[in-house]
């Protein structure tokens, strides 16, 4: 048994590797054993490319018949863009094959599993499952619920606060805090901010990193298209931007956002704003899988309130500002009781340089 877990924490290791590039897929590792020695081992490099299982057989070879294969997720049953990997994986020779956990998809949902009991291959599910489900836990929720994961990041004091009154923000966290900020964004299909925070920062919202990466789509939330047409965010040079408003913005602005390559989309609006379960939907259809809400504290409260927050990444500096005008991560309106409050669990908190790193799944 602990050999099988040695085994399937490697799978799971080697599947983190593909991170943010193989959206919409999930990121998959797999790994081929036989008599205790690695044979073969893949992942599932990038959409459209083959999947794990195929490239730890084409490095196996021979060696793959009699082995056990241990698999992240379980292996396709339909042909995509690539051929079933039940298929390869039945037609193998393998004597054992150990996942970690069924595939979401309504196009796999155990048939893959099945196929493999049915030509009498030995199968165990549930190996480190809590693990490969949070590993695709952005994949998983798009199967299910068909709109982006969203990723909630916030920065602040000890006092929870993210700014002073007069808006100055930077910097509340420490170089190493910022920095993983950008390996967050290097991981994920886009970036969304309020406007307030374009007027407020005049941010690029792009991936600062040392090594090769990739700049997420950058969204902005503006109602009445008050975006700037000389803010950063609407170079597109580097990113593309999407902005989006309802009905009433100008329509000479949006032509003349439109002439700087920025897309925007009109999504309807619920008292003046923009519906952000709506606005979630029609991002899911462009093929935007997740999302990293970067803020700011209106914006954060909206989508907290609505229940459009998967999960909660907080860094908490070891300064306090006091005031009680400064901001705070979710402002909004004001609740009556404590009985009110979003609850969440906290799945871990570390120290990344001097500062605290917190982060937190919504219960329920």
């Amino acid at each position: 048994m602990k050999l099988d877990q040695d085994f399937m924490r490697m799978a799971l290791d080697l599947a983190a590797t593909a991170k943010g590039k193989t959206n919409p897929n999930p990121v998959v590792g797999a790994i081929l054993v036989k008599d205790e020695v690695i044979v073969g081992s893949g992942i599932h490099r990038k959409a459209g490319e083959p999947h794990a299982e195929v490239h730890a057989f084409q490095m196996a070879g021979e060696h793959a018949k009699g082995a056990t294969l241990y698999v992240t997720l379980e292996p396709c049953s339909h042909y995509g863009k690539t051929p079933p990997c039940a298929k390869l994986v039945k037609e193998s020779g393998v004597k054992r094959v150990v996942v970690a956990t069924e595939d979401p998809n309504p196009s796999v949902a155990g048939r893959g599993i099945n196929l493999l009991k049915e030509a009498g291959i030995e199968i165990e599910v549930g190996l480190l499952k809590e693990e490969a489900q949070k590993l695709n836990e952005r994949f998983i929720h798009n199967m299910i619920y068909e709109t982006p994961f969203v990723l909630s990041k916030v920065a602040m004091t000890l006092d929870g606060k993210i700014a002073a009154y007069t808006g100055h923000s930077q910097w509340i966290t420490g170089e190493e805090a910022r920095r993983e900020v950008h390996y967050l964004r290097n991981e994920v299909d886009a970036i969304l901010v309020g406007v307030g925070t374009v007027l407020a920062d005049n941010p690029k919202l792009t991936t600062r990193l040392d090594t090769p990466s990739k700049n997420p789509v950058r969204i902005i939330m503006d109602s009445n298209l008050r975006t700037p047409i000389d803010a950063h965010i609407v170079d597109c040079s580097e990113a593309s931007t999407i902005i989006l408003t309802t009905q009433e913005a100008n329509p000479e602005k949006v032509e003349a956002l439109e002439a700087k390559g920025v897309e925007i989309m009109t999504v309807a609006a619920v008292n003046g704003k923009i519906d952000s379960k709506n606005a979630l939907k029609m991002l899911y259809k462009k093929g935007i899988t997740d999302i990293l809400l970067e803020g700011g504290s209106e914006l954060n409260a909206s989508f907290l309130r609505a229940g459009l927050i998967q999960k909660y990444i907080v860094y908490v500096a070891p300064k306090i500002l006091g005031g009680k005008n400064s901001y705070t991560p979710f402002r909004g309106n004001d609740v009556e009781t404590i009985d009110e409050a979003v609850k969440l669990h906290f799945d871990e908190v570390v120290n990344i340089g001097s500062d605290l790193r917190i982060t937190a799944y919504p219960l329920g």
